[in-house]
């Protein structure tokens, strides 16, 4: 018997996700809950503030907004011509070739399951502090494997179900936010009035701008999820180029928005002092201030349903990846079966949150700090690894739409894309050159970070190969039997 004959036909319920599960704002919320604004703004911005350009931070956040959107030209294009679940994987394969695109899905699973790791760690840092107070003291990794079975029970229901609870944990961080921010601009701004220096260039493209860009790009991370739920959305030729657009663009306002607003309170010239001073207090201590001491309990509550919205975006992106690899016999193909009744890749994810649960075991054994370690380690890795993956998602799109007919405009297949290139290259060399500054640690490990995600892209890589020579017909249809 054939592979072909003795795989499900592709329409087989067993091995499609629940299509017209998710409509244009399930989408947004899921790509806004990865990006996490609440952590992004209140967790990583005050680094950047100090370590920095300063007051130039929130023209870091629109040039990164830029970068992106000129990514999404290119990228929502090839949407129309390529789908599935492999978001990245496809895209790669489709444009480079299968190598590639194993490569690339093998450097997505381990940046995914890094974001993932940190962000548990997070939450069970922050949740721990939290709750201490109150009398009920446990470990952090008490309140991490907590959220850890919570997210999977989520995971297993319909997609829409965790879109709503990411829109509601969503909205409320984006809410209490605008309220600090209007406040802000509202009460005059601090000692030196409202001013729109931050987005001249003299104070944008400062020394600092590479060390800025560092913490800016990371908070983009979760950008792919508007392809990823392409076979589960509402007429997904529309839906996910607008999605994609609609998040980027509400990211990046939002995010130099929020910046903008907080360098009026302390004022250009104290903003890069004051954060340095008190990097885990900087927002807190504007609150207080303006709003009252309860905007800052509010704050820290829905920063724990942040961190929680985040790890529950995460959780479904991978669990497509897993799902992706194993319907396409790269995996164990029960990863490629779906909920009978919720349409869910519900066996991939139990196995990604088996090795979740194994990767912070390991943590919690050596005795690994959450957040300078657990978290700051894990973050830097996840960097990485995007930043490497959106490189090659790049280059697919120049030569897929070289090589497949099409009416789209050159600044679409090329101009814009190579533009893309251009920038994200340019991101991936700060990154990798302030790896020290952005883990906060000078471990060997840490510095090994590149070469060893690039190892991993090229495992995948020759996993393809072997796969080639000892399956073809498997090999032949990678990519291609769910388009």
């Amino acid at each position: 018997m054939t592979l072909e004959a003795s795989m499900p036909a592709p329409s087989s319920p067993e091995r499609r996700l629940a299509k017209d599960s998710v409509g244009l704002a399930h989408i947004v919320f899921f790509v806004v809950a990865a990006a996490a604004p609440l952590t992004a703004v209140v967790g990583a911005s005050p680094a950047a503030f100090a370590f920095g350009n300063g007051a130039g931070v929130p023209g870091a956040f629109v040039l990164a907004g830029l970068l992106y959107l000129l990514f999404s030209v290119g990228f929502t294009a090839m949407s129309r011509h390529v789908g599935g679940a492999g978001a990245f994987y496809t895209y790669i394969t489709h444009g480079i070739g299968k190598p590639a695109g194993v490569g690339g899905a093998f450097m997505a699973l381990v940046t995914y399951s890094a974001v993932q790791i940190a962000i548990y760690g997070l939450f069970g840092f922050f949740m721990a502090n939290a709750i201490a107070p109150l009398g009920l003291v446990l470990p952090w990794w008490a309140w991490a494997f907590a959220a850890l079975g919570v997210v999977l029970v989520c995971g297993q229901r319909n997609i829409a179900f965790s879109g709503a609870i990411l829109g509601v944990c969503m909205i409320a961080e984006i809410a209490i936010l605008l309220v600090l921010d209007l406040a802000i601009v509202f009460s005059g701004g601090g000692p030196e009035g409202i001013t729109f220096s931050s987005f001249a260039p003299s104070q944008v493209f400062t020394p600092g701008l590479g060390v800025a860009l560092v913490f800016v790009i990371g908070s983009f991370i979760g950008f792919e999820a508007t392809a990823i739920f392409g076979e589960e959305a509402e007429n997904p030729e529309k839906t996910i180029p607008r999605a994609t657009y609609v998040a980027v663009l509400l990211i990046t306002l939002f995010y130099a928005f929020s910046t903008w607003a907080i360098v009026q309170f302390y004022g250009p010239g104290n903003v890069q002092a004051s954060a340095a001073a008190g990097i885990d207090s900087f927002y807190f201590v504007a609150a207080n201030s303006v709003l009252g001491a309860w905007s800052s309990q509010v704050m820290n509550v829905l920063l724990i349903t942040s961190l929680f919205a985040c790890i529950l975006s995460f959780h479904n992106t991978l669990n497509r990846y897993f799902f992706a690899l194993g319907r396409e016999g790269l995996a164990v193909k029960v990863l490629g079966k779906v909920h009978a009744k919720h349409g869910s890749p519900y066996a991939a994810g139990l196995l990604q949150s088996l090795i979740a649960a194994v990767v912070l075991a390991l943590f919690v054994i050596f005795g690994a700090d959450p957040y300078t370690v657990v978290f700051s380690w894990m973050a830097a890795l996840a960097g990485i690894g995007i930043l490497l993956v959106q490189v090659l998602v790049s280059v697919a799109i120049v030569m897929f739409f070289r090589k497949t007919p099409n009416s789209y405009s050159a600044w679409t297949t090329m101009i814009a894309p190579a533009l893309a290139l251009l920038g994200l290259m340019g991101s991936l060399v700060l990154v990798s050159s302030n790896l020290s500054l952005l883990s906060g640690s000078e471990s060997p490990i840490v510095k090994a970070f590149p070469y060893a995600m690039v190892l991993v892209g090229i495992l995948g890589a020759l996993f393809a190969i072997q796969v080639k020579k000892a399956k073809p017909a498997l090999y032949a249809s990678l990519g291609k039997v769910f388009e």
